[in-house]
């Protein structure tokens, strides 16, 4: 989940950025804002985590939190996946929506716990996986409580992150937002292993699961050379090896009509 919410949120800021530069020349001169707008991939990836930040922060901010909300969801109903052709919302594991059925079938409570800020990803996580807003668990920024001119009360996203939901700060987040230890926890990248780690130290039965990316036909091959979802010493904790894509799945994505069907059943 984290790969794929952190480089879904950076699309959607890339293309904000593209979308808003009329309304910024100052862009055009201004790192790594040029290199953006100028398809530079060599000086974007020069500015590194400082420069993501920065578009990250400068198309976040400065706008309430239902307008974001709104920004979110009018860029998924038109942004297509520029390798698969698909709409971002539909490339979600197939595998993962199963178990996320029958877990709820049998009782239990499902959460999203993700690196991806929470803000970006609480406007379709109920439409895609049947997660309400308040059961997703993310990264954040700081936001401000207003009165808008018009006598609205608002909350205005800032330009600060508030609290990062990765690595470490996962079972922190849980603990936080959630209150309770996981039973079943899974993931796909070291900024899962303090949680895994945590869920499994927990008395009684416990489940912690590591999803190995190894299908670079159907999806993408990585672990321990990725620069984004990098999966290494959580790759090593896995006593099975994890669940190997490539071998264990018989399909990856929904097709896209059952992806459809699945948001057009939720409000």
């Amino acid at each position: 989940m984290d790969r794929a919410a952190i480089l879904f949120q950076l699309a959607f800021a890339f293309d904000r950025v593209k979308a808003m530069a009329p309304k910024h020349p100052e862009w055009k001169t201004q790192q790594p804002f040029k290199a953006l707008l100028e398809k530079d991939a060599g000086a974007l990836t020069a500015s590194g985590e400082k420069g993501l930040l920065q578009i990250v922060a400068a198309t976040h901010a400065g706008m309430t939190t239902e307008e974001f909300s709104k920004s979110v969801r009018d860029w998924l109903a038109v942004a297509r996946h520029p390798r698969f052709d698909r709409p971002y919302d539909s490339l979600v594991y197939q595998p993962m929506l199963e178990l996320l059925g029958y877990l709820r079938s049998n009782g239990f409570k499902t959460f999203v716990v993700s690196g991806g800020g929470v803000e970006f990803m609480r406007p379709w996580m109920e439409g895609v996986y049947g997660i309400l807003p308040e059961q997703v668990v993310g990264s954040s920024g700081v936001v401000k409580f207003q009165i808008s001119a018009d006598g609205k009360p608002d909350l205005m996203k800032q330009a600060k992150i508030e609290f990062i939901d990765d690595g470490r700060g996962k079972p922190v987040g849980i603990n936080r937002f959630i209150g309770r230890r996981p039973i079943f926890a899974f993931g796909n990248s070291d900024g899962d292993l303090q949680m895994l780690q945590w869920t499994a130290a927990g008395p009684g039965a416990r489940f912690a699961g590591i999803v190995h990316h190894t299908d670079g036909v159907r999806e993408y091959a990585y672990d321990r050379d990725s620069k984004i979802g990098k999966l290494d010493k959580a790759l090593d904790a896995a006593s099975a090896g994890g669940f190997d894509m490539k071998q264990d799945w018989k399909e990856v994505f929904p097709s896209l009509a059952t992806a459809g069907a699945a948001k057009e059943a939720k409000p």
